[in-house]
Protein backbone atom coordinates (compact mmCIF):
# COMPACT_ATOMS: atom_id res chain seq x y z
CA UNK A 1 0.00 0.00 0.00
CA UNK A 2 1.35 3.39 -1.03
CA UNK A 3 2.16 5.64 1.93
CA UNK A 4 0.36 8.99 1.95
CA UNK A 5 2.50 12.14 2.24
CA UNK A 6 1.72 15.72 3.15
CA UNK A 7 0.96 18.12 0.31
CA UNK A 8 0.51 21.88 0.13
CA UNK A 9 -1.22 24.24 -2.32
CA UNK A 10 -2.05 27.95 -2.52
CA UNK A 11 -4.79 29.87 -4.37
CA UNK A 12 -5.44 33.63 -4.40
CA UNK A 13 -8.82 35.11 -3.50
CA UNK A 14 -10.33 38.18 -1.78
CA UNK A 15 -12.35 39.07 1.32
CA UNK A 16 -14.75 42.03 1.45
CA UNK A 17 -14.04 44.62 4.15
CA UNK A 18 -16.38 47.56 3.74
CA UNK A 19 -15.97 48.79 0.16
CA UNK A 20 -12.59 47.16 -0.23
CA UNK A 21 -11.64 43.65 -1.27
CA UNK A 22 -8.57 42.48 0.67
CA UNK A 23 -6.24 39.94 -0.89
CA UNK A 24 -6.52 36.54 0.79
CA UNK A 25 -4.18 33.59 0.33
CA UNK A 26 -6.02 30.25 0.52
CA UNK A 27 -3.45 27.79 1.89
CA UNK A 28 -4.34 24.09 1.73
CA UNK A 29 -2.43 21.46 3.70
CA UNK A 30 -3.21 17.75 3.28
CA UNK A 31 -1.65 15.24 5.66
CA UNK A 32 -2.15 11.60 6.64
CA UNK A 33 -4.63 10.89 9.40
CA UNK A 34 -8.30 10.51 10.07
CA UNK A 35 -10.40 12.37 7.44
CA UNK A 36 -11.16 15.90 8.68
CA UNK A 37 -11.71 19.36 7.26
CA UNK A 38 -10.71 22.47 9.25
CA UNK A 39 -10.83 26.13 8.20
CA UNK A 40 -8.76 28.63 10.19
CA UNK A 41 -7.89 32.29 9.69
CA UNK A 42 -10.83 34.16 11.28
CA UNK A 43 -13.64 32.68 9.16
CA UNK A 44 -17.29 33.58 9.77
CA UNK A 45 -19.94 30.93 10.26
CA UNK A 46 -20.83 31.21 6.58
CA UNK A 47 -17.24 30.53 5.55
CA UNK A 48 -17.02 27.51 7.88
CA UNK A 49 -20.05 26.06 6.12
CA UNK A 50 -18.05 26.11 2.89
CA UNK A 51 -16.58 22.70 3.73
CA UNK A 52 -19.91 21.00 3.06
CA UNK A 53 -20.52 22.84 -0.22
CA UNK A 54 -16.94 22.33 -1.40
CA UNK A 55 -16.92 18.60 -0.72
CA UNK A 56 -20.22 18.00 -2.54
CA UNK A 57 -19.23 20.23 -5.48
CA UNK A 58 -15.88 18.48 -5.95
CA UNK A 59 -17.46 15.01 -5.91
CA UNK A 60 -20.29 16.05 -8.25
CA UNK A 61 -17.75 17.54 -10.63
CA UNK A 62 -16.20 14.12 -11.17
CA UNK A 63 -13.16 14.47 -8.90
CA UNK A 64 -12.21 12.28 -5.96
CA UNK A 65 -12.39 13.77 -2.49
CA UNK A 66 -9.19 13.09 -0.51
CA UNK A 67 -9.55 10.86 2.54
CA UNK A 68 -6.97 12.79 4.54
CA UNK A 69 -6.79 15.52 7.13
CA UNK A 70 -7.37 18.85 5.35
CA UNK A 71 -6.44 22.20 6.89
CA UNK A 72 -7.42 25.41 5.11
CA UNK A 73 -5.75 28.63 6.26
CA UNK A 74 -7.15 31.99 5.17
CA UNK A 75 -4.27 34.46 5.36
CA UNK A 76 -3.89 37.08 6.73
CA UNK A 77 -5.38 35.74 9.91
CA UNK A 78 -6.38 39.14 11.38
CA UNK A 79 -8.94 39.96 8.65
CA UNK A 80 -12.41 38.53 9.17
CA UNK A 81 -13.69 36.59 6.16
CA UNK A 82 -17.40 36.84 5.38
CA UNK A 83 -19.68 35.32 2.77
CA UNK A 84 -19.52 32.38 0.40
CA UNK A 85 -17.20 33.86 -2.24
CA UNK A 86 -14.28 31.74 -0.93
CA UNK A 87 -15.98 28.45 -1.95
CA UNK A 88 -14.39 28.36 -5.40
CA UNK A 89 -10.77 29.06 -4.37
CA UNK A 90 -10.98 26.55 -1.50
CA UNK A 91 -12.23 23.85 -3.88
CA UNK A 92 -9.49 24.66 -6.41
CA UNK A 93 -6.89 24.57 -3.64
CA UNK A 94 -7.96 21.06 -2.59
CA UNK A 95 -7.96 19.90 -6.21
CA UNK A 96 -4.51 21.41 -6.76
CA UNK A 97 -3.16 19.72 -3.64
CA UNK A 98 -4.28 16.26 -4.85
CA UNK A 99 -3.06 16.91 -8.40
CA UNK A 100 -6.53 16.92 -9.98
CA UNK A 101 -5.94 20.27 -11.70
CA UNK A 102 -2.91 21.45 -13.65
CA UNK A 103 -2.02 24.87 -12.21
CA UNK A 104 -0.67 26.34 -15.45
CA UNK A 105 -2.47 29.71 -15.07
CA UNK A 106 -3.58 29.47 -11.44
CA UNK A 107 -0.85 31.69 -9.98
CA UNK A 108 -1.81 34.49 -12.39
CA UNK A 109 -5.44 34.57 -11.34
CA UNK A 110 -7.67 35.57 -8.44
CA UNK A 111 -10.72 33.37 -7.84
CA UNK A 112 -14.05 34.21 -6.18
CA UNK A 113 -17.37 32.37 -6.34
CA UNK A 114 -20.05 30.52 -4.41
CA UNK A 115 -20.50 26.81 -5.17
CA UNK A 116 -23.74 24.92 -5.47
CA UNK A 117 -23.70 21.28 -4.39
CA UNK A 118 -23.70 20.10 -8.03
CA UNK A 119 -20.63 22.17 -8.92
CA UNK A 120 -22.39 25.13 -10.50
CA UNK A 121 -21.34 28.65 -9.55
CA UNK A 122 -23.74 31.15 -8.04
CA UNK A 123 -23.27 34.95 -8.29
CA UNK A 124 -21.53 36.83 -5.51
CA UNK A 125 -21.46 40.31 -4.06
CA UNK A 126 -18.52 42.66 -4.56
CA UNK A 127 -17.31 41.57 -8.01
CA UNK A 128 -16.26 45.15 -8.83
CA UNK A 129 -14.22 45.38 -5.61
CA UNK A 130 -12.60 42.01 -6.42
CA UNK A 131 -11.67 43.29 -9.90
CA UNK A 132 -10.07 46.40 -8.42
CA UNK A 133 -7.94 44.25 -6.10
CA UNK A 134 -6.97 41.87 -8.90
CA UNK A 135 -5.83 44.84 -10.97
CA UNK A 136 -3.67 46.11 -8.08
CA UNK A 137 -2.09 42.66 -7.87
CA UNK A 138 -1.48 42.56 -11.61
CA UNK A 139 -3.58 39.39 -12.02
CA UNK A 140 -6.67 38.29 -13.87
CA UNK A 141 -9.96 37.48 -12.16
CA UNK A 142 -12.24 34.43 -12.31
CA UNK A 143 -15.82 34.95 -11.14
CA UNK A 144 -19.23 33.40 -11.84
CA UNK A 145 -20.45 34.20 -15.33
CA UNK A 146 -23.32 36.29 -13.92
CA UNK A 147 -20.77 38.67 -12.36
CA UNK A 148 -18.37 38.77 -15.31
CA UNK A 149 -19.73 41.86 -17.11
CA UNK A 150 -20.03 43.70 -13.82
CA UNK A 151 -16.37 43.00 -12.92
CA UNK A 152 -15.21 43.78 -16.48
CA UNK A 153 -16.33 47.38 -16.02
CA UNK A 154 -13.05 47.94 -14.18
CA UNK A 155 -10.45 48.88 -16.81
CA UNK A 156 -7.07 47.16 -16.89
CA UNK A 157 -8.05 43.71 -15.61
CA UNK A 158 -8.83 40.52 -17.55
CA UNK A 159 -12.03 38.96 -16.27
CA UNK A 160 -13.04 35.34 -16.85
CA UNK A 161 -16.64 34.25 -16.38
CA UNK A 162 -17.24 30.58 -15.57
CA UNK A 163 -20.43 28.64 -14.93
CA UNK A 164 -19.11 25.55 -13.11
CA UNK A 165 -16.21 24.30 -11.02
CA UNK A 166 -15.02 22.23 -14.00
CA UNK A 167 -14.87 25.40 -16.13
CA UNK A 168 -12.79 27.10 -13.44
CA UNK A 169 -10.43 24.10 -13.42
CA UNK A 170 -10.08 24.39 -17.19
CA UNK A 171 -9.29 28.12 -16.96
CA UNK A 172 -6.67 27.44 -14.26
CA UNK A 173 -5.09 24.80 -16.51
CA UNK A 174 -5.06 27.12 -19.52
CA UNK A 175 -7.45 24.84 -21.42
CA UNK A 176 -10.42 27.26 -21.59
CA UNK A 177 -10.57 30.87 -22.69
CA UNK A 178 -13.42 32.41 -20.70
CA UNK A 179 -12.36 36.04 -20.98
CA UNK A 180 -15.15 38.59 -21.13
CA UNK A 181 -15.09 41.57 -23.47
CA UNK A 182 -15.32 44.71 -21.33
CA UNK A 183 -18.62 46.52 -21.91
CA UNK A 184 -18.45 50.12 -23.12
CA UNK A 185 -19.75 52.20 -20.23
CA UNK A 186 -20.44 55.22 -22.44
CA UNK A 187 -22.70 53.18 -24.70
CA UNK A 188 -24.56 51.66 -21.76
CA UNK A 189 -25.17 55.12 -20.30
CA UNK A 190 -26.19 56.54 -23.68
CA UNK A 191 -28.83 53.82 -24.06
CA UNK A 192 -30.08 54.16 -20.50
CA UNK A 193 -33.85 54.41 -20.34
CA UNK A 194 -35.01 57.98 -19.72
CA UNK A 195 -38.50 56.87 -18.76
CA UNK A 196 -39.58 57.91 -15.31
CA UNK A 197 -41.76 60.35 -13.39
CA UNK A 198 -41.90 63.75 -15.14
CA UNK A 199 -42.36 67.18 -13.62
CA UNK A 200 -45.13 67.87 -16.09
CA UNK A 201 -47.31 65.58 -13.94
CA UNK A 202 -47.17 68.08 -11.07
CA UNK A 203 -49.95 70.66 -10.97
CA UNK A 204 -49.34 73.97 -9.28
CA UNK A 205 -46.66 74.03 -6.54
CA UNK A 206 -44.55 76.68 -8.26
CA UNK A 207 -42.46 77.24 -5.11
CA UNK A 208 -41.85 73.51 -4.64
CA UNK A 209 -40.83 73.13 -8.30
CA UNK A 210 -38.44 76.07 -8.00
CA UNK A 211 -36.86 74.58 -4.86
CA UNK A 212 -36.46 71.26 -6.67
CA UNK A 213 -34.66 72.99 -9.56
CA UNK A 214 -32.27 74.80 -7.21
CA UNK A 215 -31.58 71.56 -5.31
CA UNK A 216 -30.75 69.77 -8.56
CA UNK A 217 -28.51 72.56 -9.83
CA UNK A 218 -26.40 72.99 -6.71
CA UNK A 219 -26.58 69.61 -4.97
CA UNK A 220 -28.54 71.11 -2.07
CA UNK A 221 -30.62 69.38 0.59
CA UNK A 222 -34.36 70.10 0.66
CA UNK A 223 -37.09 69.93 3.32
CA UNK A 224 -40.73 70.09 2.22
CA UNK A 225 -43.44 70.59 4.86
CA UNK A 226 -47.11 70.32 4.01
CA UNK A 227 -50.32 68.45 4.72
CA UNK A 228 -50.95 64.95 3.33
CA UNK A 229 -51.80 64.91 -0.36
CA UNK A 230 -50.16 68.26 -1.13
CA UNK A 231 -47.63 66.67 -3.49
CA UNK A 232 -44.43 66.37 -1.41
CA UNK A 233 -43.67 62.79 -2.42
CA UNK A 234 -44.67 63.47 -6.02
CA UNK A 235 -42.17 66.34 -6.21
CA UNK A 236 -39.39 64.34 -4.52
CA UNK A 237 -39.67 61.45 -6.97
CA UNK A 238 -39.18 63.84 -9.87
CA UNK A 239 -35.83 65.19 -8.70
CA UNK A 240 -34.10 62.18 -10.23
CA UNK A 241 -35.38 63.18 -13.69
CA UNK A 242 -33.92 66.69 -13.66
CA UNK A 243 -30.45 65.66 -12.49
CA UNK A 244 -27.76 65.28 -15.18
CA UNK A 245 -26.91 61.77 -16.43
CA UNK A 246 -24.23 59.82 -14.58
CA UNK A 247 -20.70 60.17 -15.92
CA UNK A 248 -18.63 57.02 -16.54
CA UNK A 249 -16.70 57.52 -13.29
CA UNK A 250 -19.85 58.14 -11.28
CA UNK A 251 -21.56 55.09 -12.79
CA UNK A 252 -18.62 52.89 -11.76
CA UNK A 253 -18.68 54.32 -8.22
CA UNK A 254 -22.40 53.61 -7.83
CA UNK A 255 -22.09 50.16 -9.42
CA UNK A 256 -19.24 49.36 -6.99
CA UNK A 257 -21.50 50.19 -4.04
CA UNK A 258 -24.53 48.36 -5.41
CA UNK A 259 -22.37 45.33 -6.21
CA UNK A 260 -21.32 45.10 -2.56
CA UNK A 261 -24.91 45.58 -1.43
CA UNK A 262 -26.24 42.93 -3.85
CA UNK A 263 -28.59 45.47 -5.48
CA UNK A 264 -27.64 44.98 -9.13
CA UNK A 265 -30.46 43.61 -11.27
CA UNK A 266 -29.94 40.46 -13.31
CA UNK A 267 -28.86 41.37 -16.83
CA UNK A 268 -27.90 44.94 -15.83
CA UNK A 269 -24.21 44.94 -14.86
CA UNK A 270 -24.04 48.72 -14.35
CA UNK A 271 -26.19 51.36 -12.70
CA UNK A 272 -27.16 53.73 -15.51
CA UNK A 273 -29.47 56.15 -13.66
CA UNK A 274 -28.89 58.20 -10.56
CA UNK A 275 -30.10 56.26 -7.50
CA UNK A 276 -33.30 57.13 -5.67
CA UNK A 277 -33.48 55.48 -2.26
CA UNK A 278 -36.42 55.83 0.14
CA UNK A 279 -35.99 53.88 3.40
CA UNK A 280 -38.96 53.31 5.70
CA UNK A 281 -39.18 55.53 8.77
CA UNK A 282 -38.74 52.50 11.04
CA UNK A 283 -35.34 51.65 9.51
CA UNK A 284 -32.45 51.41 11.97
CA UNK A 285 -29.37 53.62 12.03
CA UNK A 286 -27.28 50.77 10.59
CA UNK A 287 -29.74 50.40 7.70
CA UNK A 288 -29.87 54.12 6.89
CA UNK A 289 -26.36 55.34 7.69
CA UNK A 290 -24.34 52.12 7.76
CA UNK A 291 -22.90 49.83 10.37
CA UNK A 292 -23.37 46.33 11.65
CA UNK A 293 -21.09 44.05 13.62
CA UNK A 294 -18.49 42.76 13.51
CA UNK A 295 -17.93 43.91 9.92
CA UNK A 296 -19.63 47.23 9.05
CA UNK A 297 -21.70 47.53 5.90
CA UNK A 298 -23.04 50.38 3.77
CA UNK A 299 -26.40 52.00 4.52
CA UNK A 300 -29.09 53.60 2.38
CA UNK A 301 -27.29 56.95 2.31
CA UNK A 302 -24.34 55.27 0.59
CA UNK A 303 -26.57 53.30 -1.78
CA UNK A 304 -27.98 56.71 -2.78
CA UNK A 305 -24.47 58.04 -3.55
CA UNK A 306 -24.56 60.44 -6.54
CA UNK A 307 -28.35 60.37 -6.36
CA UNK A 308 -31.28 61.13 -4.06
CA UNK A 309 -32.00 59.99 -0.50
CA UNK A 310 -35.69 60.60 0.23
CA UNK A 311 -36.87 60.53 3.84
CA UNK A 312 -40.65 60.55 3.80
CA UNK A 313 -42.28 61.38 7.14
CA UNK A 314 -38.87 62.51 8.38
CA UNK A 315 -39.94 63.34 11.97
CA UNK A 316 -41.08 59.74 12.44
CA UNK A 317 -37.52 58.44 12.01
CA UNK A 318 -35.75 57.63 15.28
CA UNK A 319 -33.86 60.59 16.72
CA UNK A 320 -30.62 58.61 16.67
CA UNK A 321 -31.01 57.87 12.96
CA UNK A 322 -31.54 61.54 12.10
CA UNK A 323 -28.63 62.74 14.21
CA UNK A 324 -26.36 60.12 12.64
CA UNK A 325 -27.04 61.77 9.26
CA UNK A 326 -25.41 65.04 10.29
CA UNK A 327 -21.79 64.04 9.66
CA UNK A 328 -22.40 62.30 6.29
CA UNK A 329 -24.42 65.26 5.01
CA UNK A 330 -21.55 67.59 5.94
CA UNK A 331 -18.60 65.47 4.75
CA UNK A 332 -20.11 63.40 1.93
CA UNK A 333 -18.90 60.12 3.43
CA UNK A 334 -19.69 57.70 6.24
CA UNK A 335 -16.99 56.44 8.58
CA UNK A 336 -18.06 53.38 10.60
CA UNK A 337 -15.75 52.07 13.31
CA UNK A 338 -16.42 48.63 14.74
CA UNK A 339 -14.48 45.94 16.58
CA UNK A 340 -14.04 44.18 13.24
CA UNK A 341 -12.48 47.25 11.61
CA UNK A 342 -13.17 50.72 10.26
CA UNK A 343 -14.87 51.21 6.92
CA UNK A 344 -15.45 54.29 4.77
CA UNK A 345 -18.37 54.61 2.39
CA UNK A 346 -19.06 57.54 0.05
CA UNK A 347 -22.34 59.36 0.68
CA UNK A 348 -22.54 62.36 -1.63
CA UNK A 349 -26.32 62.64 -1.90
CA UNK A 350 -29.09 65.15 -2.35
CA UNK A 351 -31.26 64.73 0.73
CA UNK A 352 -34.96 65.37 0.19
CA UNK A 353 -37.09 65.22 3.32
CA UNK A 354 -40.86 65.46 3.62
CA UNK A 355 -42.86 66.13 6.76
CA UNK A 356 -46.39 66.89 7.85
CA UNK A 357 -46.69 70.14 9.83
CA UNK A 358 -48.11 68.29 12.84
CA UNK A 359 -49.40 64.93 14.03
CA UNK A 360 -53.07 65.61 13.41
CA UNK A 361 -52.15 66.31 9.76
CA UNK A 362 -54.59 69.19 9.41
CA UNK A 363 -53.87 72.65 7.97
CA UNK A 364 -52.39 75.19 10.37
CA UNK A 365 -55.29 77.57 9.77
CA UNK A 366 -58.78 77.54 8.32
CA UNK A 367 -62.06 76.00 9.46
CA UNK A 368 -60.49 72.55 9.95
CA UNK A 369 -57.22 73.76 11.43
CA UNK A 370 -54.65 71.93 13.58
CA UNK A 371 -55.96 70.55 16.86
CA UNK A 372 -52.62 69.39 18.34
CA UNK A 373 -52.06 70.55 21.94
CA UNK A 374 -49.05 72.90 22.19
CA UNK A 375 -46.97 70.41 24.16
CA UNK A 376 -47.60 67.61 21.70
CA UNK A 377 -46.79 69.86 18.74
CA UNK A 378 -43.56 71.03 20.36
CA UNK A 379 -42.49 67.43 21.05
CA UNK A 380 -43.22 66.45 17.47
CA UNK A 381 -41.27 69.32 15.94
CA UNK A 382 -38.33 68.94 18.34
CA UNK A 383 -37.52 65.62 16.63
CA UNK A 384 -35.69 67.65 13.98
CA UNK A 385 -32.81 69.32 15.81
CA UNK A 386 -31.39 72.72 14.97
CA UNK A 387 -28.00 71.34 13.82
CA UNK A 388 -29.77 68.93 11.46
CA UNK A 389 -32.01 71.68 10.04
CA UNK A 390 -28.92 73.86 9.53
CA UNK A 391 -27.62 71.23 7.11
CA UNK A 392 -30.75 71.45 4.96
CA UNK A 393 -30.30 74.37 2.56
CA UNK A 394 -33.85 74.73 1.25
CA UNK A 395 -36.96 74.83 3.45
CA UNK A 396 -40.23 75.10 1.56
CA UNK A 397 -43.89 74.89 2.50
CA UNK A 398 -45.94 72.78 0.12
CA UNK A 399 -49.51 73.99 0.53
CA UNK A 400 -52.58 71.93 -0.25
CA UNK A 401 -53.79 72.37 -3.82
CA UNK A 402 -56.72 74.67 -4.44
CA UNK A 403 -59.76 73.59 -6.41
CA UNK A 404 -58.54 75.64 -9.35
CA UNK A 405 -55.13 73.93 -9.38
CA UNK A 406 -56.72 70.50 -9.13
CA UNK A 407 -58.96 71.22 -12.13
CA UNK A 408 -56.21 72.87 -14.18
CA UNK A 409 -55.53 70.59 -17.16
CA UNK A 410 -52.78 72.75 -18.71
CA UNK A 411 -49.48 70.82 -18.76
CA UNK A 412 -46.70 72.01 -16.48
CA UNK A 413 -43.09 72.48 -17.54
CA UNK A 414 -41.53 69.05 -18.30
CA UNK A 415 -38.41 67.66 -16.65
CA UNK A 416 -36.38 68.03 -19.88
CA UNK A 417 -36.85 71.80 -19.90
CA UNK A 418 -35.76 72.11 -16.27
CA UNK A 419 -32.80 69.80 -16.83
CA UNK A 420 -31.70 72.04 -19.71
CA UNK A 421 -31.22 74.87 -17.16
CA UNK A 422 -29.66 72.62 -14.52
CA UNK A 423 -26.86 71.29 -16.76
CA UNK A 424 -25.15 74.63 -17.60
CA UNK A 425 -25.51 75.76 -13.97
CA UNK A 426 -23.67 72.65 -12.82
CA UNK A 427 -20.99 73.08 -15.49
CA UNK A 428 -20.35 76.63 -14.27
CA UNK A 429 -19.85 75.38 -10.71
CA UNK A 430 -17.47 72.61 -11.72
CA UNK A 431 -15.40 75.05 -13.78
CA UNK A 432 -15.21 77.43 -10.81
CA UNK A 433 -14.45 74.85 -8.12
CA UNK A 434 -13.94 71.09 -7.62
CA UNK A 435 -17.53 70.49 -6.56
CA UNK A 436 -21.08 71.78 -6.56
CA UNK A 437 -22.12 74.77 -4.47
CA UNK A 438 -23.77 72.49 -1.92
CA UNK A 439 -20.48 70.73 -1.16
CA UNK A 440 -17.61 73.22 -1.53
CA UNK A 441 -15.79 74.68 1.48
CA UNK A 442 -17.12 77.78 3.23
CA UNK A 443 -14.14 79.87 2.17
CA UNK A 444 -14.56 78.87 -1.46
CA UNK A 445 -18.25 79.77 -1.50
CA UNK A 446 -17.49 83.20 -0.03
CA UNK A 447 -14.93 83.81 -2.78
CA UNK A 448 -17.40 82.56 -5.41
CA UNK A 449 -20.11 85.00 -4.26
CA UNK A 450 -18.02 88.22 -4.01
CA UNK A 451 -20.94 90.33 -2.76
CA UNK A 452 -20.87 94.03 -3.54
CA UNK A 453 -21.42 96.64 -0.82
CA UNK A 454 -25.15 97.03 -1.43
CA UNK A 455 -25.77 93.26 -1.34
CA UNK A 456 -23.69 92.91 1.84
CA UNK A 457 -25.74 95.61 3.57
CA UNK A 458 -28.97 93.95 2.44
CA UNK A 459 -27.79 90.60 3.82
CA UNK A 460 -26.69 92.19 7.11
CA UNK A 461 -30.12 93.74 7.62
CA UNK A 462 -31.81 90.42 6.88
CA UNK A 463 -29.58 88.51 9.28
CA UNK A 464 -30.09 91.10 12.01
CA UNK A 465 -33.82 90.48 11.82
CA UNK A 466 -33.38 86.73 11.75
CA UNK A 467 -30.48 85.40 13.91
CA UNK A 468 -28.57 82.73 12.02
CA UNK A 469 -25.75 80.30 12.81
CA UNK A 470 -22.47 80.45 10.89
CA UNK A 471 -23.35 77.21 9.12
CA UNK A 472 -26.77 78.54 8.07
CA UNK A 473 -25.13 81.76 6.85
CA UNK A 474 -22.91 79.83 4.48
CA UNK A 475 -25.90 77.75 3.38
CA UNK A 476 -27.62 80.98 2.35
CA UNK A 477 -24.58 81.95 0.29
CA UNK A 478 -24.50 78.52 -1.36
CA UNK A 479 -28.14 78.76 -2.42
CA UNK A 480 -27.72 82.35 -3.64
CA UNK A 481 -24.72 81.30 -5.71
CA UNK A 482 -26.74 78.48 -7.29
CA UNK A 483 -29.63 80.83 -8.08
CA UNK A 484 -27.17 83.15 -9.83
CA UNK A 485 -25.70 80.18 -11.75
CA UNK A 486 -29.19 79.18 -12.93
CA UNK A 487 -29.66 82.74 -14.18
CA UNK A 488 -26.29 82.59 -15.97
CA UNK A 489 -24.90 85.51 -13.96
CA UNK A 490 -21.34 85.72 -12.68
CA UNK A 491 -22.10 87.94 -9.68
CA UNK A 492 -24.47 87.30 -6.79
CA UNK A 493 -26.89 90.22 -6.34
CA UNK A 494 -29.64 91.27 -3.97
CA UNK A 495 -32.33 89.37 -5.89
CA UNK A 496 -30.39 86.11 -5.58
CA UNK A 497 -29.78 86.61 -1.85
CA UNK A 498 -33.42 87.57 -1.27
CA UNK A 499 -34.66 84.39 -2.92
CA UNK A 500 -32.15 82.33 -0.93
CA UNK A 501 -33.39 83.93 2.30
CA UNK A 502 -36.95 83.05 1.33
CA UNK A 503 -35.98 79.36 1.24
CA UNK A 504 -34.06 79.72 4.52
CA UNK A 505 -37.07 80.84 6.54
CA UNK A 506 -37.77 77.58 8.25
CA UNK A 507 -41.33 76.32 8.23
CA UNK A 508 -40.45 74.01 11.12
CA UNK A 509 -40.88 76.33 14.06
CA UNK A 510 -43.42 76.11 16.86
Amino acid sequence: MKQQTSTFARVSSVALVGMQARHVDIEIHLEPGLPAFHIVGLPSVGVREAQQRVRAAVINSGAEWPTRRITVNLAPGDVRKEGPLLDLPIALGVLRAIGAVVPKQMDRLVFAGELALDGRLRPIRGAVAAALTAREMGRGLVVPVENACEAALVPGVQVNGVATLRDAMAVAAGELNARVTPPRIDELLAHAAEAGPDLSDVRGQALGRRALEIAAAGGHNLLMVGPPGSGKTMLARRLQGILPPLSSEEALEVTHLWSIGGLLSEGEPIVTRRPFRSPHHQASAAAVVGGGSPTPGAGEISMAHRGVLFLDEMPLFARGVLEALRQPLEDGEVIVARRGGTARFPARVSLVAAANPCLCRRPQNGPASCTCPPGRLETYRSRLSGPLLDRIDLHVEVAALSDGELLDLDPSEPSAAVRARVLPARRAQLLRAEGLNGAVDAGDIEDACSLDAATQQFLQRALAAQPTSARAFHRILRVARTIADLAGESAVGEAHVAEALQFRRTVWEV
